[in-house]
């Protein structure tokens, strides 16, 4: 296999990310929420793996005919921003106006935020928090919060896009990647086994949930407060 049709493939294997949002959006609007989930946990698993395929058969060299960033960032804001946002609004976890303010203030700032060129840090973490709403909105589905809770959160993740703190990015971080990574494909694991169980109340499922996903939120900051000597 030549290294042009390698570098090809892994923009195939980037796009089928699309398909995946194509799935997780007709569950949705069926409202079979732990199969769109599902969906878009396989989304999120693609985009764990693409990245460092990309830079192993280096496709900007091989492919260039395709911007690999482009058609990422495409398909993260299809599964990370826009089909939860539309989850949380039909899921009847907001009433009324509270929805509206949600998905307006998700897809805007996350629109800006993605446009963001300086939205990577020299350690290729992310420079605020990265728009992974896919990750919050499926915690929320497991726990069902109050609105009120559900409308801080939102609001503060949403001033979190635009305010110098550092979030981590499991697969390229290097500092504490030892540990990021396992706490990374943790998160996975927990969240296809909340979805598949149809977010069943009590499932430790939901616990992981939380504990790796407070991890993965607060670690870049961490690494803020105690910078590597």
């Amino acid at each position: 296999m030549t290294p042009q049709i390698r570098a090809l493939a892994v923009h195939l294997f980037t796009a089928t990310g699309a398909v995946f949002a194509m799935l997780a959006m007709l569950a949705a609007v069926d409202q079979k929420w732990s199969l769109m989930f599902l969906w878009l946990v396989v989304a999120f698993a693609v985009d764990g793996v693409d990245g460092p395929l990309a830079r192993k058969y280096d496709v900007k060299t091989h492919a260039a005919q395709f911007d690999g960033v482009l058609l990422d960032l495409i398909i993260d804001y299809l599964t990370y921003v826009f089909i939860p946002a539309y989850a949380l609004f039909k899921s009847g976890l907001l009433p009324g106006w509270t929805g509206w303010i949600v998905i307006i203030v998700i897809t805007f700032a996350s629109a800006m935020y993605f446009a963001d060129t300086r939205m990577k840090t020299k350690d290729n973490s992310f420079s605020g928090f990265p728009g992974c709403w896919n990750m919050l909105v499926i915690v929320l589905f497991a726990l069902e919060p109050n609105f009120w809770i559900i409308l801080a959160l939102v609001s503060l993740l949403a001033g979190a896009m635009f305010v110098p703190l550092k979030f981590i990015h499991p697969v390229r971080t290097e500092r504490w990647r030892s540990l990021s990574l396992p706490v990374a494909l943790a998160w996975t694991g927990f969240a296809g086994w909340s979805a598949w169980i149809d977010f069943g109340a009590g499932s430790y499922s939901h616990w992981g949930l939380v504990v790796t996903s407070i991890y993965l939120l607060f670690a870049g900051i961490a690494q803020q407060i105690f910078p590597k000597r």
